[in-house]
């Protein structure tokens, strides 16, 4: 999330009651978590696993919860709630707005696009040219969506990130500030699910195709021209190049990539990055070939163990 205009090390440390280290007028102009940080960010850390990976990223503002040396050209805010403070600085800079109509007097909506009864367009949604948006889509804040997207019937964009801080007392959401951001020529099918990223995008990019009841998480950024059948659920942060396609039932873990046209069979598991230009399948996903072999093998084990039986009684 991008604050206009920028805002001081001195200012938000005065917001949220924090102990600045560092130039009082170090400029600050976004609001990022570790996996999105670019130079003028501010991004929090309140674990000492992940300390020297946010000290060291490109963020240049760190909220952090210990005292710890400030690298060069960065400055600190130090607290005893990182993300408390985080969502405090969300909630301040992109506070909810509600809506009361069902197509926000606050969305773009391009020449010749027709949105069917029951549809909600929120707050400072853009929508392109020659789109439809078929019967109760549902279409938050903050989106955009290019030339000529067919978006069907029941679909979500833009729901809130699945983020959460485990504490004694129970879970703390993670505020969402982010957006979804659609190319031109996508369509998406029926019942599908699309997460605005936290506080960056989440892409899906032109030309790319969506079968019913697809999921994809926050921060996620799909390539061009892909396509994905139904039921295929792709984790948070996952990088999917082009012309990637995965078919039924595929499940994606996070924070990983899928190189270009590569292929991933039906209800197929994919817990860490495949190469480009591969078939894969199976849990844990493997080249195909190699795994039908495995299940070849594994469909003899019945025969060997009843001739080693036979052995055994001679």
């Amino acid at each position: 999330m991008k604050l206009e205009p920028s805002r001081s090390l001195a200012e938000i440390a005065e917001l949220i009651g924090a102990k600045a280290v560092g130039n009082p007028n170090h400029p600050i102009s976004g609001l990022n978590e570790i996996h999105k940080v670019e130079a003028g960010d501010l991004s929090f850390v309140d674990h000492p696993k992940y300390y020297d990976k946010c000290l060291n990223s490109s963020a240049t503002t760190i909220l952090i919860n210990k005292e710890v040396d400030c690298p060069p050209g960065k400055a600190l805010l130090i607290s005893d709630d990182p993300f408390r403070d985080y969502n405090f600085l969300v909630d301040f800079f992109m506070p909810y707005q509600p809506s009361e109509r069902m197509i926000s007097p606050l969305a773009a909506i391009g020449e010749g696009t027709h949105i069917q009864p029951g549809s909600f367009v929120g707050n400072h949604v853009v929508i392109g040219r020659d789109c439809l948006i078929h019967p109760n889509v549902t279409i938050y804040d903050h989106t955009i969506i290019g030339d000529r997207v067919v978006i069907h019937a029941g679909t979500v964009i833009g729901a809130d990130a699945f983020y959460f801080k485990r504490r004694p007392e129970g879970y703390d959401k993670m505020r969402s500030c982010g957006r979804v951001v659609i190319g031109d020529d996508v369509e998406i099918g029926a019942g599908c699910t699309i997460d605005r990223g936290v506080t960056g995008d989440t892409v899906i990019g032109k030309g790319t195709k969506f079968d019913n009841q697809i999921h994809v998480g926050h921060d996620t950024v799909v390539g061009e021209h892909c396509l994905f059948a139904a039921q295929v659920g792709v984790a948070g942060v996952a990088h999917i190049e082009d012309e990637v396609i995965l078919w039924g039932q595929v499940g994606v873990s996070k924070d990983l990539t899928i190189g270009k046209k590569a292929v991933v069979l039906a209800q197929s598991g994919v817990p860490k990055s495949l190469d480009a230009g591969e078939t894969y399948f199976g849990y844990p996903v493997g080249e195909a070939r190699a795994k039908m072999r495995e299940l070849a093998y594994l469909k003899q084990i019945p025969d060997i163990l009843e001739r080693l039986k036979a052995l055994e009684k001679q």
